[in-house]
């Protein structure tokens, strides 16, 4: 048989825009048709974006979805083609249709439906049941689902060896966080070279709310060999050649699939599909294989593309943020001008008399060589104004957190009313290491409508400035903001160390409790100091009430506050604490 050529389109669709995303896959679809594409493939949930959430319950949008798919079914005269869609048919499923020259050949729905972390499948849909194979012109193929093709024994194994599929098509929406690609890949080479068959995995791309989805689409040869990569954080269109034969040869020399014990409920349904006439085929020198980012590159390229849809996808063009001459608020509007942008940005600087000069100069520095606007609006008369409108309730009571929190709130205040009038976007500069342990004012820092480095601790803070200075090839972050101690600058001569542990301390705390769900006396087992991990894990715990209130922000480590962190506001559950030292007062 002649080279089988396969396209697949990573795209970046909307959730909710059904006819947008339509438009985009019709004319990807005429991108790999050009190309010399038999089979084009595209992500789950494409047509609606994915994670619909309750969108899925308005009968009226699964209406749209439907007919929508219809129409990219009648585009396919001349090809294969899969694409993701939520179907309701007697009950809702999520769906990979296979459409083939204009007409409908199959669907697939999804059986593993994922509940953890961020997923909340069972709440939409039914499970999927038994699944088809499809032979096109004696290449047979098997196409399931995202989380169907992470488990050994699946729905694609059924298909290789219980239907002889020697190319197993995944359709995709994996949410990215650092680290996960790597894994997806030794996953799925795994699920190639175990089946002796053919892999191909179409993922989204995109911001949506707190997720952020990497692209990184695949293709895998028969014996676990690395065909084609399509690249990260970029809508791609991959194109790659397949030898038919190469399954069969290899199943030759690998005898494992007669190991397989075929029950009548896991031999799928074959369908046979119209033979097709071979397109015109322009030479293809190669399976493209995109290179794959470093850690702190991946999660830098991830911020700025989240940070750019949900933006943009908001209905927002520009965006407003405090800006303080400190590590945090300059790598945001670092990232945000990357995003946007720079003339889409506008820093605030908003100086109170705890401010020093150094702090102001750096904003300005950072200001002018990112190319942003930059306005200095005082702050001191309308704090000066609070507090002596306070001072008959406050009365004689020293200054303490309630005069250091008006100021962020003012600040907060501003920015809001700066959003109102201008219609920008407001950013927030929190990270995780703050949000983690209450560090921040609700109702002053907290307030906007978008958290960008929500999921960044200090410490890759840090490591994602340096990082973007030397891709610049000059400061663009000034060093001095780089090497001075992190503070406030609420009240006079702070230091976050003052209410903290320094940030390469806290951090490892953090990641232990928050994403390993380590208990405190597990961490001191583990050689942590327990007097600190009782000082940061009473943080987390009495904390949760600041987190709800706060924004959104793009999920980049293995477990995020927010869809990923879903612990009561209101509970007496105390973990058993290696230390119970004296408890320190929060910020």
């Amino acid at each position: 048989m002649a080279a089988f050529r396969l396209a697949l389109c990573q795209i970046n669709p909307t959730v909710g825009d059904v006819d947008g995303n339509t438009a985009k896959i019709l004319a990807h679809l005429e991108s790999a048709r050009r190309a010399g594409a038999e089979m084009v493939v595209f992500p789950e949930m494409a047509v609606s974006g994915y994670p619909p959430e309750d969108l899925l319950i308005k009968p009226d949008f699964l209406d749209a979805c439907m007919d929508r798919a219809g129409e990219i079914i009648r585009a396919s005269t001349g090809l294969t083609v899969v694409f993701g869609c939520p179907w309701l048919d007697g009950d809702l499923v999520n769906a990979a249709i296979v459409a083939h020259d204009g007409r409908a050949a199959g669907l697939t729905a999804k059986r593993y439906l994922p509940n953890y972390g961020v997923f909340d499948e069972n709440r939409y849909f039914a499970a999927g049941r038994g699944s088809a194979v499809y032979d096109r012109d004696g290449f047979v193929f098997g196409v399931s689902v995202c989380e169907d093709i992470w488990y050994p024994g699946g729905p694609p194994s059924e298909q290789a060896h219980g239907g002889g599929a020697r190319l197993l098509v995944n359709i995709s929406a994996s949410p990215y966080h650092g680290g996960k690609g790597l894994g997806r890949e030794r996953m799925l080479a795994t699920r190639a070279s175990d089946n002796g068959t053919f892999v191909a995995y179409a993922n989204l791309v995109g911001g949506q709310d707190e997720l952020v989805f990497d692209g990184h689409s695949l293709v895998f040869g028969p014996d676990g060999t690395l065909l084609a990569r399509g690249r990260q954080f970029e809508e791609d269109l991959v194109v790659c050649d397949l030898d038919p034969g190469a399954p069969t040869r290899m199943r030759l020399l690998d005898p494992r699939s007669r190991k397989w014990e075929p029950q009548l409920e896991s031999c799928p349904v074959r369908v046979d599909l119209p033979p097709l006439a071979a397109p015109a085929r322009p030479p293809l020198p190669g399976c493209p294989v995109a290179p794959l980012c470093g850690s702190v590159e991946e999660a830098y390229r991830a911020l700025v593309l989240a940070t750019r849809d949900y933006v943009r996808k908001s209905g927002f063009s520009a965006v407003a943020m405090g800006l303080s001459g400190g590590i945090d608020s300059s790598l945001t509007a670092v990232i945000a001008a990357d995003a946007l942008g720079p003339e889409n940005v506008m820093g605030v600087a908003m100086p109170t008399r705890f401010s020093s000069d150094d702090s102001l100069e750096d904003a300005e520095a950072l200001a002018e060589k990112l190319g942003i606007t930059l306005h200095v609006v005082a702050i001191e008369n309308i704090f000066k104004a609070f507090l002596e409108a306070l001072a008959p309730l406050f009365g004689d009571r020293p200054f303490d957190v309630a005069e250091e929190n008006l100021q962020p709130r003012i600040r907060g205040t501003l920015l809001m009313a700066l959003s109102n009038k201008l219609g920008r976007l407001v950013l927030t500069t929190g990270n995780k290491s703050e949000v983690g342990v209450g560090y921040s004012t609700l109702y002053g820092d907290t307030a906007g409508g978008y958290a960008v480095i929500k999921d960044v601790p200090k410490t890759l803070v840090y490591a994602l400035s340096r990082w973007r200075n030397e891709q610049a090839g000059t400061d663009l972050i000034p060093e001095r903001v780089l090497v001075k101690p992190p503070t406030a600058e609420l009240r006079p001569n702070q230091k976050d160390s003052d209410s903290l542990p320094e940030y390469d301390v806290l951090d490892p705390v953090l990641k232990a409790y928050v994403e390993l769900s380590l208990s405190p006396t597990a961490m001191a087992g583990a050689g942590m100091d327990p007097a600190v991990i009782d000082r940061v894990t009473k943080l987390v715990d009495r904390n949760e009430y600041k987190r709800r209130q706060s924004p959104p922000g793009p999920k980049i480590t293995p477990r995020a506050f927010g869809k990923d962190w879903r612990l009561p506001i209101v509970n007496r559950y105390v973990p058993e604490r290696a230390a119970t030292p004296a408890g320190t007062k929060g910020a």
